[in-house]
């Protein structure tokens, strides 16, 4: 008999992003900023004092320093990782067992429940109102009538852009004190209601943030969890000892420290996406284009259109990507310029 692979691997295909040579890419949220020439300058300098023939530091003390000081937290609460996707795989893998209930929402980030399922978990997917929206309180409910051992949600989520506020998440915290409640805050930069100044006041809670986004090193591959001592040494302890390179440890680290340079990135792409979601609004006013356009508290907009496939495949013609989802489709903020393009484009298919 030849091996046979097992039933939770057997169907499973590779992710397969937007492939191709486009123009603009306003597919993957993704900051429109790359690095100045001055540093990457900096960057190239601080890489040459690498030891490549030395394993990096497992604690990557100096990219959690940074870290910590960019957000006013201590060192001591945060856990460092290969990405978010890589601290979501270690967390669904070690603080839950098989069986063990992980209560997602939908719609959200895919890849919780794609973890979760690949190591066994029981998934259960809570559904918002029909406006996006959560309500705290039938959350709350549902946790507790599946005997949920986590609960995992973006906040604001990807891809709707829609967010909930910070009350209504220590509602959900506070009233789930058995479950952990892991919160992934990849795009609270570019809004007000996060809570990693509280992470320490509660035994149950566990914040993801990301420096894809409005930081603008998605080339990198890195991630922070920030939780209690507790949870975090687990953490710490469960990860793989060398799980981020030297390299993307000392890129980091340099970037960090670039307080002015990434909040002036962040205001202007907060402004832009602001733009881009006037313009597109004036497109629905004038044309009756879309079904719902989603109200933003991120770099992006969710649309809902039955014209979503259409709009899709026009805009990939006219050498733009962007995200399409079943009947709703998803633009990332770029430049002034890309954004005009878009608008543009979106216009003329509205026109034509």
């Amino acid at each position: 008999m030849s091996y046979k692979l097992n039933k939770k691997l057997v169907n499973l295909v590779p992710y397969d992003p937007i492939m191709g040579e486009y123009k603009i890419r306003l597919d993957a949220n993704e900051s429109c900023f790359d690095l100045s020439s001055e540093l990457k300058d900096k960057v190239n300098k601080a890489i040459a004092k690498v030891d490549f023939n030395r394993y990096p530091d497992c604690l990557a003390k100096k990219p959690i320093a940074a870290f910590s000081e960019l957000y006013g937290i201590s060192p001591d609460l945060v856990t460092a990782g290969n990405g978010s996707d890589e601290l979501i795989s270690v967390i669904t893998s070690c603080f839950f067992e098989s069986g063990d209930t992980l209560v997602n929402v939908s719609h959200d980030f895919s890849m919780y429940g794609f973890y979760a399922q690949l190591y066994e978990l029981n998934v259960e997917t809570y559904q918002k109102n029909a406006d996006l929206t959560i309500d705290a309180d039938k959350l709350i409910a549902f946790c507790k009538e599946k005997n949920a051992r986590g609960l995992i949600f973006s906040n604001p989520c990807n891809p709707t852009s829609v967010g909930l506020d910070r009350d209504s998440v220590r509602k959900i915290i506070t009233s789930l004190e058995d479950t952990l409640v892991i919160l992934d805050e990849a795009y609270m930069d570019f809004w007000d209601q996060s809570l990693l100044d509280e992470v320490d006041k509660y035994s149950n809670l566990l914040i993801l943030k990301t420096c894809s986004k409005a930081i603008g090193m998605a080339a990198v591959r890195f991630g922070f969890a920030v939780s209690n001592k507790t949870v975090t040494t687990a953490l710490r302890a469960a990860k793989s000892p060398y799980n981020s390179d030297s390299v993307a440890q000392t890129i980091v680290s340099e970037i960090l420290s670039e307080k002015k340079w990434l909040t002036d990135c962040r205001n202007v792409i907060i402004s832009e996406t602001k733009k881009l979601y006037d313009g597109i609004m004036t497109i629905n006013e004038k044309y009756k284009a879309f079904d719902a356009v989603y109200e933003t508290r991120t770099n992006f907009i969710f649309i809902k259109t039955d014209k979503a496939k259409e709009i899709y495949e026009y805009l990939l013609e006219n050498s733009i990507a962007i995200r399409f989802f079943g009947g709703n489709i998803r633009i990332t903020a770029g430049t002034p310029e890309e954004n005009a393009e878009v608008l543009a484009v979106l216009e003329k298919f509205f026109t034509k």
